[in-house]
């Protein structure tokens, strides 16, 4: 049978929002599913993915698809990297999350499968799992108390952005590349909190852990590749509007 739209498999945060693509693409899966928590260490849990992947590239194959895969450009990818973290250049993954990650991007590189690998920065968006930054750092100010990594940063990318960019990669028959998706602006997670301390009005006290890593993740090709990313107005105030979004939807949630 031929397909009729987008295969999303998954059906959590990210695969929730991506449906709304689905109409567009009838050539491609799109991994949705799997390990999404970077600090993450669990071998029975990356088993898994890697298994789910296995079954992904299988079914590509048989069926003449594109397979996207989603990996990060977390630190756990490129906090050993001097400079900006490009697609373009070796990197040493610093954690078990990136490695498993790196890992399964060179499984795909060697699978033959056509397919998009896209390193994701931190999503942002309503429906985020609890375990995830912005709700966690939103719970603690509620809580009074903020436990900070010192000196770690966090790019923030509107999970809307993220879908827009996924749409223009697949409308544009790109395949066998490996893709920055993010902001480009690497925010001190301090600067992140008083944000949400000044629209919010609470105040909590910010206990400091052992020191964060800082790095910066490199959206040339990105921009090259999706010239609608100059209308999303990433720079250095960009996450202002995504915790604004963030926060609104939230509240909303919240309301009875």
């Amino acid at each position: 049978m031929k397909p009729t739209g987008l295969k999303i498999v998954g059906n959590g945060f990210l695969a929730r929002h991506l449906r709304a693509i689905t109409p567009r693409h009838t050539d491609a899966v799109v991994l949705a599913a799997g390990v999404s928590w970077a600090s993450h260490t669990s071998a029975a849990d990356f088993a898994r993915e890697t298994d789910l992947v296995e079954r992904t590239i299988r079914e590509c194959r048989a069926a003449g698809r594109r397979l996207v895969f989603f990996s990060t450009a977390s630190t756990g990818m490129y906090g050993t990297v001097n400079g900006p973290g490009r697609e373009d250049v070796p990197v040493t993954p610093c954690t078990p999350y990136g490695a498993h990650k790196l890992a399964l991007e060179e499984r795909l590189r060697a699978c033959g499968v056509e397919f998009l690998a896209l390193r994701l920065g931190h999503l942002v968006g309503p429906g985020q799992p609890p375990h995830q930054l912005l709700p966690t750092l939103l719970r603690q100010l509620r809580e009074g108390a903020v436990f900070l990594h010192r000196g770690a940063t966090r790019d923030l990318i509107h999970i809307d952005d993220v879908v827009t960019v996924v749409d223009r990669l697949l409308a544009a028959g790109l395949a066998h590349e490996t893709v920055n998706v993010a902001s480009g602006t690497a925010v001190p997670v301090e600067r992140i909190v008083d944000h949400l301390e000044a629209r919010t009005g609470l105040t909590a006290r910010r206990v400091h852990l052992d020191l964060g890593r800082h790095h910066t993740i490199s959206t040339d090709k990105l921009r090259a590749l999706v010239p609608e990313v100059d209308a999303m107005g990433f720079g250095p105030d960009y996450h202002r509007g995504v915790l604004d979004d963030f926060l609104a939807a939230s509240a909303s949630t919240a309301a009875p």
